[in-house]
């Protein structure tokens, strides 16, 4: 009874609602991850939909009845073309692998290969397609030889593919290998089985029973590193606010310290103490929480920055590229010196200055594959060497030019410094990028999923009013979006006016 049962699943798929039964799970998993992804905002989702919805279409022709059959027989002219199906869900799967496994944030190299040698097949594909819709109609002639060919190209790709897959560093790697895996063994002895009963003269639907087991296996693997892989989102999410509230309660027990200190202070001054000594402590009071809140700052350098700096230098490491690998490491160390450096003294010189983000945007560029063109220019009167500024006061300006301005264009991208006038009371200084804008930044801002207010900028404006109290000058600090004084031009000029110091020279 048992093997009658057995012989009967595996012989019958069609008739027995196996293949009802697979193809609506993947309907409800098309539907569901469609759902996610507008929850989300996250392409993954949109991508596996695509991918389980594509599965759906390349089985539907052997449908006979029911809910999808009636759903999908409006679209008969969609259906009828199963190998392009298939196709399109092996490309969208390499697409949602990809993604899924960051190996273009991990291993960008190797990203670039993969995605090119898949920009050969899809416009293979498309060639193929064009050539059967324009001039010859004979599907079995034109599409299923195309498709013989695409099953080579796409199986040497896949092999290709699976090397990234077991570089990165990843847990969620191994719901991917495993359950593509197993639905190639499955595939691959549906395949066997299909070509030996086809020769036999035997109807060909047992192979399709051992095709639907690997698309439930591989499926089930897929959803549940999904669902890790947000979980493990949640879990990070959760670890940043918990440093960011320890952070702050950090603040805030040196705010109150501090503030304890002046209140003694106050206790201890004679009731006669002039007003001016009064006002001289507050104003050193503000000063000094002032500089607190940097030492906080830089306590709690961008913890991105360094990961993503030091997993650029360990790809050069993967590729064998040491050269490169050393050359960035050395760059990286003595940029980590240079700020350590800067938490001991408030003021620099605009040369070391200018030295210390030189080192910044050389690493930053790391991430855009050296996109990114740098200059500093301004005029050969003024000496670098000569200004004193608050230390790291342009770091957040770059920062914020890089990361909400630059990275979203695709247009060619450019940062620049210019030290733009020296008068007798304050040096005007410019940092200008071509990115998208203020306007395009704060909608991108608004899309995250963690939305963060630039406390960088906020904190420069306050050191150099800070640093502006002891000068007849005060500091300025005016952003300007650039396409409202021309259209045709994108991006921020920042502009700082800095009171000026003389170092006094020793012989």
């Amino acid at each position: 009874m048992v093997k009658s049962y057995l012989e009967y699943f595996y012989c019958c798929p069609f008739e027995n609602g196996f293949l009802v039964f697979t193809l609506g799970a993947l309907f409800i998993l098309t539907v569901y991850h469609f759902i996610l992804f507008f929850q989300q905002k996250d392409r993954t989702y949109l991508l596996y939909s695509g991918y389980t919805f594509f599965i759906l279409l390349s089985q539907f022709r052997w449908m006979e009845g029911g809910f999808l059959y009636e759903l999908g027989g409006q679209f008969s002219w969609i259906i009828d073309y199963p190998m392009i199906h298939t196709e399109i869900y092996y490309i969208i799967y390499v697409f949602f692998a990809l993604r899924f496994l960051n190996i273009k944030e991990e291993l960008p190299k190797w990203h670039r290969r993969i995605m090119i040698g898949l920009w050969v097949i899809i416009a293979y594909c498309l060639f193929i397609f064009l050539y059967y819709l324009l001039v010859d109609q004979r599907i079995q002639e034109v599409l299923l030889r195309g498709y013989y060919v695409f099953t080579i190209l796409i199986s040497i790709l896949g092999m290709v593919t699976y090397i990234p897959f077991f570089k990165v560093k990843t847990p969620l790697k191994y719901y991917m290998i495993i359950g593509s895996f197993l639905l190639i063994v499955f595939s691959v002895t549906s395949l066997a089985i299909h070509q030996s009963l086809f020769r036999q003269g035997f109807s060909v639907e047992p192979a399709y029973g051992i095709l639907y087991v690997g698309f439930w296996l591989e499926n089930v693997l897929f959803s549940l590193g999904l669902g890790q892989k947000q979980k493990l989102i949640l879990e990070e999410r959760n670890q940043s606010q918990e440093e960011l509230i320890d952070q702050l309660q950090e603040n805030e027990r040196l705010r109150i310290e501090v503030q304890k200190q002046l209140e003694e202070s106050f206790k201890s001054m004679e009731l006669a103490a002039e007003a001016e000594k009064i006002n001289s402590l507050q104003a050193s009071y503000d000063k000094e929480l002032a500089e607190l809140k940097l030492l906080a700052l830089r306590s709690q350098m961008n913890p991105h920055f360094i990961f993503n700096s030091l997993n650029s230098i360990k790809s050069y490491i993967i590729e064998n590229e040491a050269e490169e690998a050393v050359y960035y490491l050395n760059k990286f160390a003595k940029l980590i010196r240079k700020f350590l450096a800067s938490t001991r003294e408030k003021e620099s010189t605009l040369k070391e200055e200018l030295d210390t983000m030189k080192l910044y945007v050389n690493i930053e560029n790391l991430r855009f594959d050296q996109e990114i063109q740098f200059s500093i220019s301004g005029s050969e009167l003024i000496d670098p060497a000569q200004i004193l500024i608050p230390s790291l006061l342009l770091q957040p300006f770059l920062e914020n030019a890089i990361w909400h301005g630059l990275s979203a264009s695709k247009e060619e991208k450019k940062l620049q410094i210019r030290l733009a006038n020296l008068s007798e009371e304050a040096l005007t200084l410019e940092i200008i990028d071509n990115g998208i804008g203020l306007p395009d930044s704060s909608q991108n801002q608004k899309k995250k999923l963690h939305v963060s207010e630039s406390v960088g900028i906020t904190l420069s404006q306050e050191r150099l009013k800070h640093f502006s109290q002891n000068y007849t000058q005060e500091g300025e600090v005016t952003l300007l979006n650039l396409r409202e004084t021309n259209p045709s031009e994108s991006g921020v000029k920042v502009i700082l006016k800095i009171p000026i110091q003389l170092r006094e020279q020793t012989f």
